[in-house]
């Protein structure tokens, strides 16, 4: 079939991109960087798009659309988040080509059509947001304004990798103003623990919820919130974030509201997001050596069923009993295929469904049509079970929902067996190396030791846990006093 993988323990890396091309997730693109994401990966993102959007539109937020392009004075105004994404930004400077007149047929810049200053192709959007809120707020009963948007963002990587780090992705970017600091903190966590339940309900990914170190934080943000999840290869992968901006951006664009007592004061700020990493993260935790592993929840076809027939008549018998359990599959809201299709042989589709991660395949031919059964295989475990065709839709739902269950438990008991504490250096170094994922560890709470434990480990601070109990100790690189342990591991 020549859809074969490398395997995780081969070439880790390898197995991933072999994965996210074969399993018709993505492809590469003519533009360097810039990934294609192929209809079966673009229906696994649409699933979780209108999930999360469901979310944030209960927790009372609406849908806006700001601009691609962000002014350059703009983008400079907040002089943290401007140095920040510095290294990163893709700049227009014209607006015109034309003919080539040394060189028929080519094109090039027109040096009249010279922009008057200089776009930022967004690679986030406070700038512009913040500079379009000035205009719509007043006072406090302007308050609060809770905007979403779903759009894409240009960072322009070196180092790119399929759904995990590419020069364009797409993401949602929420961006939120408050009359009050406390209003504004309690927003930044709700949206956390919005994503912490998407991750973990929809995408059956097991997540820490903590907060970064002042060196890890979102740049202009006074507090960065996040979510850590854990790969297959004991590498830390950062699901979603959540900041607080303070009262940075609405001072940078002078943005103010007259409070209940009439006085002036700077309007506190959110922003949050989540990008198609996503699909990466899901990829990497869940899926083996023969495929894609999907939770059924978010999965773009949930069953699929495939006949096995000689001949015409067979098939029609098939047929009409599937269609009829296809019908009631799609009444109790569960995503099927009938893949009926004589281009290949039902090996080659098991086989191919398996690579996909199709959670739940039926199969079912005229001896099991007579014996009124039908054999389903489960994705996650590969197990096989002859079922009887009475009342096998409800069999079925049932059956997603252990799957999904038990993808998350799987992943779960994979992630705490993977935090170790580590209480000298040398152990630190050698749990990295050995057993990799979190190991939980004392830091002197100074950027110069943080700075350095990442210069000679490769590991940063993932988190600090938002439950994390106080316990005094000592540094694990400079021996100095610390108050509690961090999570430190090598990330994506």
């Amino acid at each position: 079939m020549g859809k074969e993988l490398t395997t995780r323990e081969q070439d880790y890396s390898q197995w991933y991109n072999d994965l996210v091309i074969k399993g018709s997730l993505a492809d590469y693109s003519a533009v360097r960087g810039c990934m294609v994401i192929k209809p079966y990966g673009f229906a696994l993102w649409e699933n979780m798009r209108d999930v999360l959007d469901r979310m944030f539109k209960d927790t009372g937020h609406q849908n806006a659309y700001f601009p691609l392009f962000v002014p350059k004075s703009l983008f400079e105004a907040e002089e943290k988040n401007a140095e920040g994404f510095a290294k990163e930004c893709a700049v227009v400077t014209h607006y015109r080509l034309k003919a080539d007149p040394n060189n028929k047929g080519k094109l090039i810049v027109d040096a009249e059509a010279k922009l008057e200053e200089e776009l930022v192709v967004r690679p986030t959007s406070e700038a512009i947001i913040w500079n379009t809120y000035k205009g719509w707020i007043q006072s406090y009963r302007d308050l609060p304004i809770l905007v979403n948007q779903w759009a894409n963002v240009v960072r322009w990587e070196m180092r790119t990798r399929l759904f995990l780090r590419t020069a364009e992705f797409l993401w949602q970017e929420g961006h939120t103003a408050h009359a009050t600091a406390e209003e504004a903190i309690a927003e930044t966590r709700q949206m956390l623990d919005v994503y912490a339940d998407f991750a973990e309900n929809w995408m059956a990914l097991p997540v820490i919820k903590g907060v970064k170190s002042p060196n890890e934080r979102f740049a202009g943000a006074e507090d960065t919130y996040c979510i850590e999840a854990l790969m297959q290869d004991g590498k830390a992968l950062q699901a979603g974030t959540s900041h607080f901006l303070g009262q940075n951006f609405a001072k940078a664009f002078d943005v103010k509201f007259s409070d209940r007592d009439n006085k002036l004061d700077y309007v506190w700020a959110t922003s949050w997001g989540v990008s198609t990493r996503l699909i990466g993260a899901l990829v990497m935790a869940h899926s083996d050596d023969d495929g894609l592993i999907l939770p059924p929840r978010i999965a773009p076809v949930q069953v699929v069923i495939v006949p096995i027939f000689k001949g015409a008549d067979q098939k029609a018998l098939i047929d009409a009993k599937v269609h009829e359990i296809v019908k009631k599959l799609k009444a109790l809201g569960v995503s099927v295929k009938y893949d009926d299709s004589d281009n290949a042989r039902p090996g080659w589709k098991f086989a191919e469904y398996e690579l996909k991660g199709v959670p739940v395949r039926m199969a079912i031919g005229a001896r099991d049509l007579e014996n009124n059964v039908a054999e389903i295989a489960r994705r996650d475990t590969k197990e096989k079970q002859s079922v009887g065709l009475d009342g096998i839709e409800a069999y079925i739902q049932n059956l997603l929902e252990e799957i999904q269950r038990a993808i998350f438990e799987k992943a779960r008991g994979y992630r705490d067996a993977h935090i170790t504490p580590a209480n000298t250096w040398d152990e630190f170094l050698q749990l990295l190396d050995t057993k990799g994922g979190f190991v939980s560890a004392h830091w002197d709470g100074t950027a110069e030791t943080e700075d350095k434990i990442k210069e000679m480990s490769k590991a940063t601070i993932r988190c600090i846990p938002l439950d994390n109990p106080a316990e005094d100790g000592k540094c694990i690189l400079t021996g100095n006093p610390s108050t509690q342990r961090v999570l430190f591991a090598r990330a994506y």
